[in-house]
């Protein structure tokens, strides 16, 4: 590796995030916190964008690639999304590092789709929430054939955030809709079709790419990015389609992806109810597989999830994350319920996950039927007016 070791200290300070340059002018980001399968914490997050800051002003620096590190070496678990066991904890306690960390992360998710340099993400293994979040603004995302990929926050009684709205809203036909509500593991080939991969590599390669990446001689990003393309290109990578970066209604004129047919007709019904209704009458595997998933998740989550999918196909992506951080801000605040944080849905569902492990999460309302209007419309109101916004800043 060519290391240029007069790398400011100020990039490394936290361990878990490992910051080195070369002297070609790459920037290289490893995330390590392998135990953690690299779960995204405070610490990690202002690193992370302390490092792509400077990068970003320093001319002599073309491209960032960024990868995290497995139990059993430096690829293998890319980032399973932010720290919940903190969520949970700091939600109870009223530890005000839960919403610094929000607005935080969002600002970091909006840095990575703006990054004005090539920016390469390594996902290899688990990708999940906010892994999501730092590598689908990428302009490269790799996948390999252990590439498990998801935005499975309906599970723990949250909505897709770190910009989900923003990337599920871009996918082929509805299928933003059944990602968001169903948090459904995809694998490297339904990650390309779906837009959020854009080149599969074998696992086996990925360290020859690390290394080849840094040996590319080019002048300016955009030089590098084209030597760089050329040389997944005569390594043999597939490619996919690319990314959706025009939004549409969900439901025409862009296919289902890799959905089965009765499935996208169902999930493009203009309801939960009317969703679950049309799996149920379909009664295919696949269906049934479906709405199985669906009666497993938060009912009251289930149609904010869909909600905020389909509000977003109409935003920008810095009006999608504002809208996400007043979402982020009611979940643990869900005072228009008559809800203390500690009872909200996202730390319940957390509890059964992840701290009790019970798995069986005390959903309230637990039933689509009981879910009303009046709960889920609070949910877009933002708590902050305009000029006091946390992200107010983004553009």
């Amino acid at each position: 590796m060519n290391v240029d070791m007069s790398l400011p200290p100020s990039l490394n300070t936290c361990p878990e995030v490992e910051c080195t340059q070369t002297a070609s002018g790459v920037g290289l980001i490893t995330l390590r916190r392998p135990r953690a399968l690299n779960a995204l914490n405070l610490p990690m997050v202002r690193a992370l964008t302390a490092a792509l800051l400077a990068w970003k002003e320093d001319a002599s620096v073309h491209a960032v690639a960024i990868r995290g590190s497995h139990k059993e070496g430096d690829f293998g678990a890319f980032c399973a999304g932010g720290d919940i066991r903190f969520f949970h904890q700091a939600a109870l306690a009223g530890d005000p590092a839960l919403e610094d960390f929000f607005t935080e992360e969002y600002a970091l998710n909006h840095l990575v789709f703006t990054y004005p340099k090539p920016y390469v993400a390594f996902m290899d293994g688990i990708v999940m929430g906010g892994g999501m979040g730092i590598s689908q603004g990428s302009r490269c995302r790799i996948v390999t054939e252990r590439t498990r990929m998801a935005m499975p926050e309906t599970h723990i009684g949250l909505f897709p955030d770190v910009g989900g709205g923003h990337f599920l809203g871009r996918c082929p036909g509805v299928l933003g809709e059944y990602l968001a509500l169903t948090g459904e593991v995809m694998h490297a080939e339904q990650a390309l079709t779906a837009g959020l991969a854009d080149v599969a590599l074998p696992a086996a390669s990925l360290p020859a790419a690390w290394e080849a990446l840094q040996q590319v001689k080019a002048g300016t990003p955009a030089a590098w990015a084209q030597a760089w393309h050329q040389w997944l290109q005569e390594q043999g990578a597939k490619f996919g389609p690319g990314r959706a970066g025009v939004p549409g209604s969900g439901a025409e004129g862009q296919g289902s992806g890799w959905l089965p047919t009765e499935v996208a007709q169902a999930f493009a019904e203009p309801s939960v109810g009317a969703i679950l209704a049309s799996l149920n009458t379909a009664h295919t595997p696949a269906s049934l597989h479906a709405a199985q998933t669906l009666r497993q998740r938060s009912p009251l989550m289930l149609h904010v999830a869909l909600e905020q999918v389909r509000r977003a196909r109409q935003l920008s992506l810095a009006d999608d994350l504002r809208m996400e951080r007043d979402l982020v801000r009611h979940c643990f605040h869900p005072h228009h319920l008559g809800r203390s944080p500690a009872h909200s849905e996202t730390v319940e569902g957390i509890r059964a996950l992840a701290v009790d492990k019970d798995h069986q999460p005390r959903w309230n309302p637990a039933t689509l039927e009981e879910v009303t209007p009046d709960m889920v419309e609070p949910f877009f109101a933002s708590p902050w007016p305009a000029h006091a916004h946390p992200l107010r800043a983004l553009a």
